[in-house]
């Protein structure tokens, strides 16, 4: 596709870039980033960027408003905003344009809201210098911005610091900020990629209700193809710096030309737990379970025979009190309490919850932040103590378990976490990241558990030269895929994954779930699958458990909870997918 300007022109657009190329400077020469991107955003209108990590999207979005790197520039191509060129204008006169007529809402709240700063005086500092409050009535201009953001108590909030607020409370104070002044255009780099559905869907109607009030034009910025869709009149898709494919929404959902495009509708799990048709010829996405013929070409696996340790998950354990036929895990009536501090009552994270996880199967655990979902599956883990209520497993009760039995315990049970990079130790190499649990748990000599380490590489379909590499040398998939292979390291039966994929872009999480069904197929694995996101849940469990504010509310299977969902909440939690309401024909 060239670069043409894809949309029709306006007599007067209120942004338009044209054949944008961004370069960054690095250790190895430049590396040129963008590529003759051109793009048009009309007053009162959204448009939103799509594409992978490392796509280019956020830096057009950031050469619009002139944050770059410092080793960033534009090196070519032009940004005109209301007429004028904002490519080559002096840092003073670009000041005056970014926040008074170019708001920005950036991706983290944590990393770009002052931790020792009251949210108030945040706000109060982009008013003061735009010149749009004195410090007379500054105070009151505060509190009315966050109001207008959906804070509650805004005259209270507006004292307190960001780590006394939620998730979803920190994005509001962002939006607050970033709309104070009132701009003609609002940049929103992923806004909502960390925060659960219903929070989402309310972020998101926040920043259209504002914006329709003002008049102001949305350039948004994510990964979320269902999000794009539902919430854009016109889509960009980018890949590898360059725009592959743009237009209307509908006509890119209804009839995607280029093969980027389909391979996006076809991964993007929001989309496919909305029934959104792709074009004839394109494989739906994997089942529930997955299978071997939906991992990509790459991840051809190993001879399972050929791993050089012993019996493989699940058929190692045979003697133990459990019956096959019995379910790997049954919890009945859990319940865990915090005990307050400095004179705050004790808060009841878990109350009663009872489930069960058959063997090899995936059971999936639902719900917003603080349902309990995180603290239920620690509790399984055996890093949080119940308060009352049993964890049986394999037929034995594990909440007593000491020493040697915990230890016995904790190889058949291991973890996967969200954030692949936090999890991984930034100081080792990949292989003895993975090889570290046969050495604290002594299994093998020194070559079979190098043996073994790089067979686990080659199952999670990573090339062996990996070994020597450090976390930060790898992509988000990539550690995620370190993760599951230091996972499968002691043959484990049951494998709790906590949020493992949100953090992933869609085509990388898609893999991660095939990579996930294929090796449940090939080992009989039991998964526990924590989530807030239901569209990636539908596509990997085969019974979902519902919980809030501590309970579990609905239980049923994947299939029911979806087409067939009883309790108001579960209701709720579906509707709030994004493009959930969207029916694209192909």
């Amino acid at each position: 596709m060239s670069a043409e300007n894809p949309f029709p022109r306006a007599d007067a657009p209120l942004l338009q870039v044209e054949d944008l190329a961004v370069t960054f400077t690095t250790m190895n020469g430049p590396v040129q980033a963008v590529h003759e991107a051109s793009l048009t955003l009309r007053q009162g209108r959204t448009l939103a960027i799509v594409g992978e990590s490392g796509s280019g999207k956020s830096t057009t979005a950031m050469s619009v408003i002139g944050l770059l790197p410092g080793n960033g520039r534009v090196t070519g191509g032009s940004v005109r905003f209301a007429g004028q060129e904002l490519v080559g204008l002096d840092e003073s006169r670009m000041r005056a344009v970014r926040g008074r007529q170019i708001g920005l809402v950036p991706q983290d709240p944590m990393s770009n809201l002052n931790p020792v700063t009251t949210v108030g005086q945040q706000v109060a500092e982009t008013l003061l210098v735009h010149g749009l409050a004195t410090r007379k009535d500054v105070h009151e201009h505060v509190v009315a911005a966050l109001a207008a953001a959906g804070l509650p108590e805004p005259e209270r909030r507006a004292a307190q610091y960001p780590h006394e607020f939620s998730g979803g409370m920190r994005q509001r104070a962002l939006i607050a900020i970033g709309l104070a002044c009132r701009p003609r255009l609002l940049i929103a780099d992923e806004p909502t990629s960390a925060l659960d559905v219903t929070v989402q869907r309310t972020i998101l109607d926040q920043i259209e209700r504002m914006t329709e009030e003002i008049g102001t034009s949305v350039l948004l910025i994510t990964h979320d193809l269902g999000l794009a869709a539902e919430r854009a009149q016109d889509i960009v898709v980018m890949h590898r710096g360059r725009i592959v494919e743009a237009g209307p929404s509908a006509q890119v959902l209804e009839d995607p030309q280029h093969e980027y495009t389909r391979r996006l509708v076809q991964a993007a799990p929001s989309v496919a737990a909305a029934r959104v048709g792709v074009p004839a010829g394109v494989e739906p996405a994997a089942g529930p379970l997955g299978s071997p013929a939906a991992v990509p070409a790459q991840g051809a696996t190993a001879d399972p025979a050929a791993a050089p340790s012993a019996p493989v998950p699940g058929t190692d354990h045979a003697s133990g009190p459990g019956s096959a036929r019995e379910p790997l895990v049954v919890i009945e009536d859990l319940t865990k309490v915090f005990k307050g501090r400095l004179g705050q009552p004790d808060f009841t994270a878990v109350r009663d919850v009872s489930l069960t996880v058959p063997r090899g199967r995936t059971v999936a655990i639902v719900g917003e932040s603080g349902s309990g979902k995180t603290t239920t599956a620690r509790m399984l883990l055996k890093l949080y103590e119940p308060t009352s209520g049993s964890i049986r497993f394999d037929g034995q009760d594990v909440t007593g378990l000491r020493g040697k039995e915990l230890a016995a315990f904790r190889q058949r049970v291991q973890p996967i976490f969200q954030d692949p990079y936090s999890s991984l130790n930034p100081m080792f190499t990949i292989g003895r990241i993975v090889e570290e649990p046969l050495s604290t748990y002594g299994r093998g000599d020194r070559g079979e558990r190098r043996d073994r380490v790089k067979w686990l590489l080659e199952e999670v379909a990573l090339p062996p030269s990996t070994v020597n590499r450090y976390p930060n040398e790898l992509s988000g998939g990539q550690r995620q895929r370190v993760a599951i292979a230091r996972a499968l390291a002691l043959q484990p039966e049951l494998i709790v994954c906590d949020e493992p994929v949100s953090a992933l872009d869609v085509l990388v999480q898609k893999q991660i779930l095939d990579l996930l069904g294929r090796l449940q197929e090939e080992f009989g694995l039991s998964y526990l699958f924590i989530s807030h996101d239901l569209a990636v849940v539908r596509l990997i469990s085969d019974e979902v458990c519902v919980m809030k504010d501590g309970e579990l509310v609905e239980a049923a299977a994947s299939e029911e909870i979806f087409t067939n969902p009883r309790h108001p909440y579960t209701r709720r939690l579906l509707a709030s997918i994004p493009g959930n309401e969207l029916r694209v024909q192909a």
